[in-house]
């Protein structure tokens, strides 16, 4: 089994900064890209950054100078460290890894999503 837990969500204000994080836990033989993405009221799921295992990073054009995406492959975390977050940042902000376990073929998982939201 494989679970992904997320961390970090809340309320902030216009130009404020939040810092999310996303540990992969279970039955893990390999992690392979991990992201975040986003999802807004009546709007559907976006890409917010990916990262592979060796550190390419790939952002929505959106967020680039402001969000950074990290991990930590020893510690199967993802990390999102958002910087000047403006009213359309928000959110809920969903996890995803790339992940073979030991009993079945590679899948993207997705964690249970984490609210952010940003106050004008």
């Amino acid at each position: 089994q494989v679970q992904l837990a997320e961390f970090g969500g809340g309320l902030v204000q216009a130009g404020g900064s939040l810092s999310l994080s996303c540990t992969a836990s279970g039955s893990i033989f390999n992690v392979n890209v991990m992201g975040w993405y986003r999802q807004a009221p009546g709007k559907q799921r976006a890409l917010v950054a990916t990262i592979n295992t060796g550190g390419i990073t790939n952002y929505a054009d959106s967020v680039k100078g402001r969000f950074t995406i990290s991990r930590d492959n020893a510690k199967h975390t993802v990390y999102l460290q958002m910087n000047n977050l403006k009213p359309e940042d928000t959110a809920v902000y969903f996890c995803n890894a790339l992940i073979d376990s030991w009993k079945s073929y590679e899948y993207y998982y997705w964690g249970q999503g984490t609210q952010v939201t940003v106050s004008s």
